[in-house]
């Protein structure tokens, strides 16, 4: 028994030490992991701004460590981290490092799929992963990470489709945004027709409706141009949400 008191020992310190180490905020159970990690990790998605992706990677190790209840969120948000890596160094010309990254990728998000609690993030970060980078994937990779992205926003819309009417603009938008874009590249025409025409009723009047209109319109557009992406992950969010806590 030796051995395992040993490990469980060094598990406790590590933890122990990870949790004195971390800003007070990754602390605040209050706050979700997804609104603890988001700004930073998207700071890197859409602007490439690698310091604060870095430090929401970081954030995502020492979360590990302190708040196992939500590994299945936190390996999904990993393994985001390391397709963002894995695009990265595919674009800089380092091939064998995207190939190792991107395995990893997809490990994580397997992993993540498998755990069944501390898991009602793992769709949507999956599906929007892959609707963000799928496109700049290889050839070779790019029709499995589109069917990826479409089995998790179809898994999404079970959940969360009747309900469409009372979500946020964000969650109604990228739902329905990412639902459709991946059914489009995945060859599910009719379903891609039917989300699109459900994006020009329940979104009219917002930032979706423009490019919803120019597919409509102009069905080959599709192939070069996103949906998603259009009202999300602004910075502020995680700022006005510990303001909201202090009231």
């Amino acid at each position: 028994m030796r051995p395992l008191n040993t490990a469980l020992l060094v598990f406790v310190v590590v933890g122990v030490a990870a949790a004195q180490s971390a800003d007070p905020l990754l602390l605040d159970t209050r706050l979700s992991v997804h609104t603890l990690l988001r700004e930073d990790i998207f700071a890197g998605f859409r602007n490439n701004n690698v310091d604060r992706f870095s430090k929401g990677e970081q954030n995502i190790e020492i979360l590990l460590k302190t708040r196992p209840d939500q590994r299945a969120n936190l390996l999904a948000w990993k393994a985001g981290a390391s397709t963002f890596r894995a695009v990265r160094a595919l674009e800089s010309g380092q091939a064998q490092e995207f190939e190792r990254r991107y395995a990893e990728a997809l490990d994580g998000f397997a992993a993540a799929a498998k755990l069944e609690s501390g898991n009602e993030g793992v769709p949507a970060i999956t599906g929007g992963t892959m609707a963000v980078f799928a496109d700049r994937l290889p050839a070779k990779h790019r029709a499995s990470a589109w069917s990826m992205a479409y089995d998790n926003y179809s898994l999404l819309w079970k959940q969360q489709g009747a309900g469409l009417d009372k979500l946020p603009l964000h969650h109604k938008g990228e739902l329905l945004a990412g639902l459709t874009q991946s059914a489009q590249r995945t060859g599910h025409t009719e379903q891609a027709a039917q989300y699109l025409d459900k994006m020009l009723t329940v979104l009219a009047d917002t930032q979706y409706e423009a490019t919803a209109r120019q597919w409509k319109a102009d069905p080959a557009s599709a192939a070069t141009t996103s949906l998603t992406c259009k009202n999300c992950h602004n910075a502020g969010r995680l700022e006005n949400r510990v303001a909201a806590l202090k009231q």
